[in-house]
């Protein structure tokens, strides 16, 4: 295994100015010219975009700036030691030691571990003081190797359940501690590590689980059965919360872990007997009260909420979507209307008219079918798994597949994923008798949690959705005598507005009821279903293109779900946008729309025609003026993805430094 660190990484005295955001590019670039990284831009992107969720700036003039990025090729571990100190937002002022920890998307357990006992051992007083007196770089590298290569005392291994204390403090009190960060590589165990030691200091003996990316152990049910109060330091969603119910429970930023270990240490021993405390619910979360709580702002769980329903749901939207895609290749455009039938009906011994293409053509539609209908289900009920642990995953469910029942589409989704979590987080937190509590998670939570969303959204939503799209139906049919153009910029809006969505049926449904009387002599139905097919196709194209021009302003998890995007957007699956549209709907949505109604324009103009009613380019068959339909396609899938780029950059706050990619100079 290579080492993490070479002398070629290491910058001694080096003047790297006063703005975290230039020290962290020039580390960066560091990265890249070692041969470790393939993309200063990329690789700066992804540690920016990690250092804005919380400083890295650690008491004691330490900061630890870290990422995980797909330009990433190699663990790597680049140092400086600038001269001014850089701000990195440590409560004692700026840092003099700087460690850059760049980390591959598919990084291994072994080099993960090093990383993690890298970032414990800056706890150490004695490492950081040789790291600030070693004169050579060659120093540096020899101090890492060894500090990675000596196993730290390890805070996560639980003794066996009888010996809850160490011998000799048998009459401890006893806390245990969860800690976790968004990329499990630094904060999580430094957190465990400065806890830990502020345990010792208050006289506690503390057993922490470092939910990280190098591993985790669970505790022992016999350590937190004994405990008088867990720790969250947190700042992702802690894994199996419900074991540590009833438990008094401070929680927090996993950074506080770090600059307050000892302030928390002292505030879980107060909680451990305070009876108003706050605990955690059965249900699994932390109740909030006076006493502790999370300090995350409403905006930021609302933001972790969605995402979390997002990241479950967007297998379901690939899988399906390319079955769906495998299925009008193999069967044809008409594969919807027979595909049901042919399943039933045949078998690999009795093949329908059309032999084996049509049978797998069928098998794979409606196998595809049956996992996009998952797809706002799946949405809704993870949402709610995000507010409420598992008790809220059935109601959620259920919410989901009411708002598919009631027209909503993936907005409904989000809407019912938000009410089943809200309500069963709040029967969560009524105290109930011992005796019905086991029956909380299982029985009473789903069960009213159900009842409660999912009846808020038939009755409350349901009559206002029917006469939307009744409504919306009716303006459509008014104008059919309207201009193609305009009807086909309306149109085009109405696919794009939410992907799936009420409005995007409503506007689908009115293309297919009139594509039987479209005939040579009336083309005009061909004509709608054709600039319909071709604006839902936009946005998620779209999304593709945009992670491929500017791949530094969407995350490694957005640049993959791109990469899906393509063929999803080919077959006419609106829906492989969602999850960009979900994430950031104030960008993506306008977007979508100014590139999905010039596309409908333009096929209206150009007096192109689909007799297809589903299956984007694998229908080609069934396209006529098929080059004007794919230029259509392109203008605006170009449109849409310059769009999106310029409202990212002009509406987000840049740093100084990510506009002037000059390199800081360095003294030789």
């Amino acid at each position: 295994m290579s080492s993490l660190i070479t002398p070629g990484l290491v910058s001694l005295d080096a003047d790297l100015g006063t703005d975290r955001a230039g020290a962290i590019r020039y580390l960066a670039s560091r990265v890249v010219d070692s041969g470790r990284a393939t993309d200063v831009e990329a690789l700066f992107a992804d540690a920016w975009k990690r250092e804005s969720q919380t400083d890295t700036g650690i008491p004691g003039g330490i900061a630890i700036p870290h990422c995980r990025s797909s330009a990433v090729t190699e663990p790597t571990l680049a140092m400086a030691r600038p001269a001014p100190g850089v701000d990195f937002g440590a409560p004692d002022g700026p840092a003099d030691l700087i460690f850059f920890i760049a980390a591959p998307d598919g990084a291994d357990q072994a080099h993960l571990k090093l990383l993690s006992k890298l970032a414990r051992s800056l706890i150490k007083p004695e490492f950081v003081a040789a790291l600030r007196s070693a004169t050579a770089s060659e120093d540096i590298v020899r101090l890492v190797d060894e500090a990675v290569a000596d196993e730290p005392a390890a805070p996560t291994a639980a003794p066996a359940p009888a010996a809850v204390a160490p011998a000799g403090h048998a009459d401890r009190p006893v806390l245990v501690a969860v800690t976790a960060c968004p990329t499990g590589i630094a904060h999580t165990y430094m957190a465990a590590d400065a806890l830990v030691a502020a345990g010792d200091r208050a006289g506690v003996t503390l057993h922490v689980e470092t939910q990280g990316s190098s591993g985790a152990k669970p505790l022992d049910p016999a350590l937190i059965a004994a405990a008088s109060a867990v720790i969250f330091a947190v700042d992702v969603d802690v894994r199996d919360k419900g074991r540590f119910a009833g438990k008094p429970v401070i929680q927090s930023a996993v950074k506080r872990g770090i600059d307050a270990p000892d302030a928390m240490i002292a505030e879980a021993i107060a909680a451990a007997s305070n009876p108003n405390a706050a605990r955690v619910a059965e249900t699994g979360q932390a109740a909030a009260s006076a006493g502790g709580g999370s300090d995350e702002h409403v905006g930021l769980k609302l933001k972790r909420w969605l995402l979390t329903g997002v990241s479950y749901m967007i297998p379901f939207v690939a899988g399906g979507g390319l079955l769906i895609a495998l299925g009008f290749l193999l069967g044809g455009y008409d594969i919807t209307a027979t595909a049901a039938d042919i399943i039933v009906n045949n078998t690999l011994w009795n093949l329908p008219e059309g032999g084996v293409a049509i049978y797998f053509g069928a098998v794979f539609f409606m196998i595809g079918a049956a996992s996009m209908g998952f797809l706002v289900p799946a949405l809704a009920g993870y949402i709610a798994y995000a507010i409420a642990d598992r008790p809220g995953i059935a109601p959620g469910f259920v919410a989901g597949a009411v708002a598919l029942l009631m027209n909503a589409g993936f907005i409904g989704g989000l809407v019912g994923g938000l009410l089943a979590g809200a309500i069963a987080y709040w029967i969560g937190r009524i105290d109930v008798p011992r005796w019905l509590r086991s029956l909380m998670p299982v029985v009473i939570i789903p069960l009213f949690a159900s009842i409660g969303a999912s009846g808020l959204m038939i009755v409350l939503l349901g009559g206002p959705i029917a006469t939307l799209m009744g409504g919306l139906n009716d303006w459509l049919s008014s104008l059919t005598g309207v201009s193609a153009i305009l009807l086909g910029v309306i149109l085009g809006t109405m696919m794009c507005l939410d992907l799936g969505g009420p409005v995007n049926k409503v506007a689908y449904a009115f293309a297919v009821a009139g594509l039987a009387a479209g005939s040579i002599d009336n083309q005009a139905p061909w004509n709608i279903m054709a600039a319909v097919m071709a604006a839902g196709m936009v946005p998620p194209l779209a999304m593709a293109l945009a992670t491929v021009l500017d791949r530094k302003l969407f995350s490694p998890i957005e640049r993959e779900n791109g990469k899906a995007a393509w063929l999803l957007g080919a077959a006419f699956i609106s829906e492989g946008a969602i999850p960009f549209a979900a994430a950031d709907p104030l960008r993506v949505i306008p977007a979508g729309i100014l590139g999905g109604a010039t596309t409908g324009a333009i096929i209206m103009a150009a007096d192109v025609t689909s007799q297809a009613p589903h299956g984007g380019l694998f229908v080609f068959f069934a396209i006529g003026n098929l080059a004007m339909f794919v230029v259509a396609i392109l203008v605006g899938m170009v449109i849409t993805a310059v769009t999106v780029i310029a409202l990212k950059r002009w509406t987000t706050k840049t740093p100084v430094a990510a506009v002037e990619p000059a390199r800081v100079p360095v003294p030789a």
